[in-house]
């Protein structure tokens, strides 16, 4: 049984541990830990899933800009990182945090999510390519892997313009 719930403090250490052995590295980490120490951090979408007591995985989603040509700035949200235990994977926790976030921020008001991803995992959760739809970014990322989901009817409707990602993503 995977129970989702919002990172607590003392969480921390998992979270990092997960990223590591999921990512086999300290970059992600690097990235959560500056997101958290940032005005783009939303402490209720930053979540984990729990399996008999223990953090099997965690996902974040945070605050990023969007830019239209003649148009306001408007802030959107960034899926990343997302990472299970390699050890819990093909089990439905990676698409049960997904599905918790996703509907967390859709309840908060939140209009769009971008993901820099496997293009054949997050379509299942409402994601298609964002240059379809308008979206362009300023660094290299191929189409099938830049993906946008709407959160609220019509949100992709002329919603297009550049992606900017903050400065804690940008660490490497």
């Amino acid at each position: 049984m995977i129970e989702i719930r919002p990172e607590q403090p003392g969480d921390e250490e998992a979270i990092a541990e997960i990223n590591r052995r999921a990512f086999g590295g300290e970059e992600e980490v690097g990235i959560i830990g500056a997101i958290r120490k940032s005005e783009f951090f939303i402490p209720e979408l930053s979540l984990v899933a729990e399996s008999d007591g223990r953090i099997t995985g965690h996902i974040m989603f945070s605050t990023i800009s969007l830019f239209r040509e003649g148009g306001p700035q408007e802030n959107i949200l960034s899926l990343a990182p997302m990472a299970v235990d390699p050890e819990e994977q093909n089990r439905g926790t990676g698409s049960a945090l997904v599905r918790a976030g996703m509907e967390k921020a859709r309840e908060l008001g939140h209009r769009i999510v971008i993901v820099i991803g496997h293009p054949g995992y997050y379509p299942r959760f409402g994601f298609e390519q964002a240059r379809r739809n308008g979206f362009e970014i300023a660094f290299e990322v191929p189409d099938e892997a830049f993906m946008v989901a709407g959160l609220q009817p019509e949100a992709l409707l002329d919603a297009g313009g550049m992606v900017q990602f903050t400065a804690p993503f940008n660490m490497h």
